[in-house]
Order: C-alpha cells, then structure tokens, then sequence
C-alpha cells in the first residue's frame, strides 16, 4: 500500500528545502553586491576577487539545497546506480561535460589567484578587445567598444595570449606615423608634430627628473625611414590611459594634416603611371 503522507511529507520537505536555497541564494546576492557597491566608493579597490567569491557562494548554496532535497528520497541511490548501470553512453557525456565544467571553475581560481587581469582591467584576448566587467566559475565577461558583451570560457583563457593595458601601469603610448613628400621641409614638419602633441589637452609629461636635468625633449619626432615616394616620420605622444590616448591619437592625426596643408607640406598618395610605347601599355605604380 502506497504511503501517501510519507510521500507529501517529503515533497513538502523538498518544497520547503527548494524555496529556502532560492530565498538565500537571493538574500546573500543582494547584501554581497551592495558591500561591494559599498567598496567601489573607494576607486583603488579591486573588485576581482569579491565578485568571484560572491558568484562562488551562491553556487555552493545551491548545490548543497539541490543536495539536501536529494537526501529526502530514500530510494535516490538505488535510481542512480541503476540510472547509471543502464545508460553508459549518457554517463560518459554527462562526464565530459563536467570534466570541462571543472576546468573552467579551476581556470576561473587561476586567474583570481595570478591575477593576470582585474575587473575594469581593458584586455585584449583572441583579437577580442574589451574591459573586464565580471568573472565567474565559469566565464569572464567583457565589454567591447560598441557595448557588446563577450563571453569567454576560463578554460581558453588560460592558453591564450593576454595583453592587459591597465597591468602595473595605465599610460598609453601612440604613435603618430606619417609619410611626407621629398621635396616638403623635413624639419617644420617635425616641429608641426611635436607642437600639436604638446599643446594637446590629453597629453602627458613621462620625463623623468633626470630627463629633464638632462633637456630631454618633451616630444621626441624621428625620420624613420626614406620610402620610395615619401618621407616616414614618427612621434610619441603619451597619454594617462588607452582611452584618452585613443581619442589624442584620432585629433592629432586632423590636427596635424591641417597644419601640413597650411605650411605646404605635401602627404604623398599612390598613383599609377601610363606609358604608351609601340602601342603596348604598360602600368607602373608608385606607392
């Protein structure tokens, strides 16, 4: 005879088990996100480790609520084994799939642990560039330019190449190139370069106190190379970040053409020359 009050006793446990692990779970999201709304407050506090340790207790709660609902079901472990002894393939799967389940949640403590990267770190990763929003058991979240958000298994994150812009030190480096004609005054264009990027507003001083005892230029422009149909000249201009060193990169490269053309500096494009001879053409480019 079917023991109907056992079997409502122990769906009611396992009701009461299920609606306490999602109440916690919820409970414990909302206090850690407002401590760690809390601690943003202070702009030199990482939040890398906090946010993966938040995403880890709620996984653990429920695991452990999934785990004591599963304990109420006397006849659990004599359904799993025969679950198991009938269905080899699906176990094998389910295996694989938790194989890389773990490698993702140890890949995830690698990082938290190195640190290769941190939250509002700007990264780029398997030609996906982007500033670290969360990272979690399972995944790392970025946010592109377009605001799109990438998500990247931990698991390839720890083979592949990272470059971090924000590691140990935030200053970004441009460099403005560009080629001028031969018969254009060397010398005023590189006075026009080094002049637009020192008066530039996003432009910043790296020199040392050495430097400067030693007059070390405060823009240094270079020649750097004699094309075939140009002059290449190169300067370094220094910014505080990736950020405001892409837009001083972008007014620069205006800035500096419109001064070219006032002073006559000439900016050589590619042209194709046509020679006629015994009625054959033959098609020379200048780069």
């Amino acid at each position: 005879m079917i023991d109907f009050t056992k079997d409502f006793r122990i769906g009611f446990f396992i009701a009461i088990i299920a609606l306490t692990t999602i109440v916690l779970g919820a409970v414990t999201d909302k206090v850690l996100r407002y401590f760690l709304y809390r601690k943003q407050s202070n702009k030199e506090y990482d939040a890398t480790g906090f946010k993966f340790l938040k995403h880890l207790i709620i996984t653990v709660i429920y695991i452990l609520g999934f785990a004591f609902a599963l304990i109420q079901i006397p006849e659990f472990k004599i359904i799993g084994h025969s679950f198991l002894a009938g269905a080899g393939m699906i176990s094998l799967v389910a295996g694989l799939a938790s194989q890389q389940a773990l490698s993702n949640i140890v890949s995830g403590i690698f990082l938290v642990i190195f640190k290769p990267f941190r939250i509002n770190d700007k990264i780029t990763i398997n030609n996906f560039v982007g500033t670290v929003e969360d990272i979690n058991l399972r995944q790392v979240v970025l946010k592109d330019a377009e605001n799109n958000r990438i998500i990247i298994p931990n698991s390839v994150i720890s083979n592949q190449i990272i470059v971090n812009t924000n590691m140990h030190d935030t200053k970004c480096c441009k460099i403005i190139e560009i080629g001028i004609g031969y018969e254009s005054d060397i010398d005023k264009a590189l006075e026009i370069m080094k002049d637009e990027i020192a008066k530039h507003p996003l432009f910043i001083d790296t020199r040392t106190a050495e430097n400067k005892k030693q007059k070390t230029p405060l823009v240094v422009a270079r020649v750097v190379a004699l094309a075939d149909s140009s002059v290449t000249l190169k300067a370094w201009a220094w910014a505080k970040n990736s950020t405001d060193g892409f837009v001083m990169y972008c007014d620069l490269l205006q800035s500096i053409k419109k001064r070219f053309d006032e002073s006559d500096i000439n900016i050589p494009y590619p042209q194709q020359v046509v020679t006629l001879k015994n009625n054959d053409i033959k098609i020379s480019k200048a780069n």
